[in-house]
């Protein structure tokens, strides 16, 4: 569950009216929002009365939950937040659920808890710091209020107000230094990007076979200080507790059709199927319609280079694929590598297009070639 807080920067003579007046308030929220729990049964029949009910065919049972309450309601809702909506409940900026509000709905009798946010002291004996937050856990509340926790370090939770500037606060937590040389911290991992290519699917199209997940590692590093602050951080450890998952996007490489004098957006259609990513999409159409002007079957008269990629001779195109004459995908899949060997990138490639005089190993270039 990811916490999201915030923190609060006034005088120090702002705390006593700031902090009173949220504790009022909150004390308020969370009274209303008890009555309306409390009247759960009452509200999931007037909702199920809506005139629109008749027409809903997809209806679940949505349950929420707060501080012990419950409410019911029946609902076509596609998300958590949506349901949260059409249940009426009010969340303030800084409350939180589980699932998230954008998690889709994907059961019956399907059950979201709602935290409400609550102002929070967190101190280190040196800094304090005031948040909203709706989570319970103390190191994470530490963390997003800006500390950093050590391995050895302990979180107190203090129970009563020592002045007044901590009057009305739910919460005191205490951060007590025990000398902690390491950290122990989790981190994400990123996930690889893949494509692959899909007959069924028209020249250009795409669609998300998977999506992609980070992975999670945990990791251990050696805290350098100096003057009490710390400077350096050295890994002793890493575990990886979750492999990522790759994104796969399905290409399509059907051609319907196979046009001669292809405009832009058929001609990028074919680049996508070759594989050629959105990055390089722009750079490497201006190099091809500066070349052959996307014609399958352009020919220089004066060489002989054939195709879009104007390879010489054009036989070279077939260890891409038998169709190398006519199919304009595997043309360009045959100039992606001819590219990527030559100069490691479609700018390179553009770059050496318009370059005159020495370029690269080319002592007097005085034409456009690639």
């Amino acid at each position: 569950m990811k916490l999201r807080t915030h923190t609060i920067s006034v005088s120090k003579l702002s705390y006593v009216w700031i902090f009173a007046v949220v504790g009022l308030l909150f004390g308020f929220l969370i009274t209303a929002n008890f009555s309306r729990m409390h009247d759960s049964k009452v509200y999931a029949e007037e909702y199920t009365d809506n005139e629109d009910a008749e027409n809903i065919t997809d209806n679940r049972f949505v349950t929420f939950h707060e501080n012990g309450e419950s409410l019911t309601i029946k609902t076509d809702a596609k998300t958590v937040g949506e349901a949260i909506s059409r249940a009426k409940i009010s969340l303030a900026e800084y409350d939180i659920t589980d699932p998230a509000r954008d998690e889709k709905i994907n059961s019956d009798n399907y059950h979201i808890n709602i935290y409400r946010a609550r102002p929070v002291l967190i101190s280190d004996g040196v800094i304090k710091k005031y948040i909203m937050s709706a989570s319970y856990d103390k190191e994470q509340v530490a963390k997003a209020a800006g500390f950093t926790v050590y391995d050895g370090d302990k979180i107190l939770t203090r129970t009563k107000a020592q002045n007044l500037l901590e009057t009305g606060l739910v919460d005191v937590y205490e951060i007590k230094r025990n000398g902690g040389s390491t950290i122990t911290v989790e981190e994400n991992i990123s996930y690889d990007e893949k494509t692959v290519q899909d007959n069924n699917l028209a020249a250009g199209q795409q669609v998300v076979k998977q999506l992609g997940e980070l992975g999670k590692k945990v990791t251990t590093y050696k805290v350098q200080f100096k003057d009490g602050k710390e400077v350096t951080r050295i890994k002793i450890s890493e575990e990886v507790t979750k492999q990522p998952v790759s994104r796969i996007t399905a290409v399509g490489t059907k051609i319907s059709e196979i046009v001669p004098n292809p405009d832009k957006a058929t001609c990028q259609a074919w680049m996508r199927a070759a594989g050629i990513s959105e990055n390089d999409l722009e750079v490497a159409y201006t190099l091809i319609w500066h070349e052959s002007k996307c014609r399958y079957n352009a020919t220089n008269r004066s060489s002989g280079a054939y195709g879009i990629p104007q390879s010489l001779p054009g036989n070279k195109m077939a260890s891409e694929g038998s169709d190398w004459q006519t199919n304009p995908i595997t043309q360009i899949r045959w100039m992606i590598k001819y590219v990527k060997n030559r100069y490691g990138s479609w700018q390179e490639a553009w770059h050496f297009w318009g370059c005159r005089g020495q370029c690269r190993n080319i002592k007097n270039k005085t034409s456009n070639w690639y």
